[in-house]
């Protein structure tokens, strides 16, 4: 049988376990040696080259058949911006190393966009399938599986189909062998069967908490904490503190609609991150009222503390009124207007407490 760990990233085959650095995350094994693979691999952490150096999880196994694979191909379903809708794409060669083929030879993966409206053809998923490298027979039971896989990809809102390998087994099969999907959350509302599988263990702890508050976080790798509204504003402060010398520890869009509440709970988030030393908070009054992020800000700091530097840029719709908040509050807060000064502070301040 074949025994593949069920964390949510590619390349498991290749990966190693970082607790008793057992390698591989999936094996071809006896049946009788079943209990002993898993004992290697449950409760531990894969590290491959998609999880980074933290690794992922490991808290399910899953025992499949053992093919007798002829042929690996590769092929995936995207949404693509550049086509306006659906990619089909795929490569003769499959496997595991099909990041190294692409990077080597991009010339060796085939795309074919899909028109969304009219959806895909039996002559489209047959050129698809050809391209590929099957012939016949195969070809044409491959071109069935794309048309029952672009099915799945629409059918169930899916950003992302992957399958690698698609491969032509030594008795004449084309067998779809291994799988990544991915779900679009704006649409978990008529997908709920899909969502109430997410495996939570598999996600930044603190991504899924943000998600509890309709917040746009994602962890990064710095130590300058940002806490902005706007995803453009957002990605400006994000360069900016890399131009000034620092690297942001997160992306952090708390967008227009967020009240006292998200906001602390945004401030809570960030200050519980071990690796910021310093926060920055860069907000354009717009939408979001200034006296309402002060409002926040005070309240988190009131209730959680205020352990690390605190910058804040406020500008834009009732900035008087945010900025005495911050003032009245007694809180020891940077307040600095100018967006280069400011940057240049939070990276100043998250250095010297290194």
């Amino acid at each position: 049988v074949v025994i593949k760990t069920q964390v949510l990233a590619g390349g498991r085959g290749l990966g190693h376990f970082k607790e008793n650095n057992f390698q591989g995350g999936v094996h071809i094994i006896k049946k009788d040696k079943a209990a002993e693979f898993a004992e290697k691999m449950l409760g531990k952490t894969l590290v491959t080259k998609q999880t980074g150096a933290a690794g992922k999880p490991c808290n399910v196994v899953m025992f499949a058949e053992k093919f007798q694979i002829k042929t690996e191909k590769y092929f995936a379903i995207l949404m693509d911006r550049g086509s306006g809708g659906p990619i089909m794409i795929g490569s003769k060669t499959g496997g595991t190393s099909i990041e190294d083929i692409a990077e080597k030879d991009p010339s060796a993966i085939v795309k074919l966009p899909i028109d969304i409206m009219e959806g895909i053809s039996s002559a489209q998923s047959l050129d698809m399938a050809e391209k590929m490298g099957f012939s016949g027979a195969q070809a044409a039971s491959a071109a069935k599986s794309i048309e029952g896989l672009y099915k799945v990809f629409i059918e169930c809102d899916c950003t992302m189909v992957e399958i690698n390998p698609f491969a032509e087994l030594t008795d004449g099969r084309v067998i779809v062998c291994d799988a990544k999907v991915g779900f679009d959350d704006n649409a978990e509302f008529r997908q709920k069967a899909i969502h109430d599988k997410r495996d939570l263990s598999q996600e930044d702890p603190q991504e899924v908490e943000a998600k509890k508050f309709d917040l746009n976080y994602i962890k990064l790798s710095g130590s300058v904490a940002c806490m902005v509204n706007g995803a453009g504003l957002a990605m400006s402060t994000m360069d900016l503190l890399s131009l000034c010398g620092g690297s942001p520890a997160n992306f952090l869009d708390v967008g227009g609609a967020a009240n006292k509440d998200t906001i602390t709970a945004a401030f809570k988030i960030i200050q519980g991150d071990p690796d910021v030393k310093s926060i920055f908070i860069n907000i354009f009054g717009g939408i979001m009222r200034c006296d309402v992020i002060a409002d926040g800000v005070v309240a988190a700091v009131k209730e959680v503390g205020l352990s690390k530097p605190l910058i804040v840029r406020l500008v834009g719709t009732n900035v008087e009124q945010g900025k005495k908040i911050i003032q009245e509050s007694g809180l020891d807060v940077m307040a600095i207007s100018d967006f280069t000064e400011a940057a240049k502070k939070a990276v100043e301040m998250a250095k010297l407490a290194k």
